[in-house]
C-alpha cells in the first residue's frame, strides 16, 4: 500500500512539473493535481494496455513512436475528465507526456523503496 501511495505522489509531482514548465498544460491547485495524477494512473493501468494491443501494427511500423501518440491521447483524456486540469493542444500533450514519464521515472528511481 505504501508503494502505491508513493507512486501516486510521484506521478502528482510529475504532473505539477509538466504544468509548471510546459505552455499549454495547466492545473489549478493541489486537489486537481492529485486527481489528475490518479486519473492518469488509472488510464495507464486500464486503457493503455488495450490501446497498445489494438495498435501493435502502428507501433511496429513507426518503431515505437506511436506510443507517444497513445500517451498524448491519454493525457488529453485525463484533461477532459479532470475539471481543473487543462491540456491545450496535441503537441503540448506529447511534450507533457514525455516530461511526466521522465520525471516519474527519475523520482521513482530515487524514492521507491527497494525490495
Amino acid at each position: 500500500m505504501t508503494r502505491l501511495l508513493i507512486a501516486w505522489l510521484i506521478n502528482a509531482v510529475a504532473v505539477y512539473f509538466a504544468a509548471t514548465f510546459i505552455d499549454g498544460i495547466s492545473v489549478k491547485g493541489l486537489g486537481a493535481t492529485l486527481l489528475a495524477a490518479l486519473v492518469i494512473g488509472l488510464l495507464n493501468a486500464i486503457v493503455k494496455p488495450v490501446l497498445i494491443l489494438f495498435s501493435i501494427p502502428f507501433i511496429a511500423l513507426t518503431l515505437g513512436l506511436f506510443l507517444l501518440v497513445i500517451n498524448a491521447a491519454l493525457l488529453m483524456l485525463a484533461a477532459y475528465l479532470v475539471p481543473d486540469f487543462r491540456v491545450e493542444s496535441f503537441w503540448a500533450a506529447v511534450l507533457g507526456s514525455i516530461v511526466i514519464s521522465v520525471v516519474s521515472w527519475l523520482l521513482g528511481m530515487i524514492l521507491q523503496p527497494k525490495d
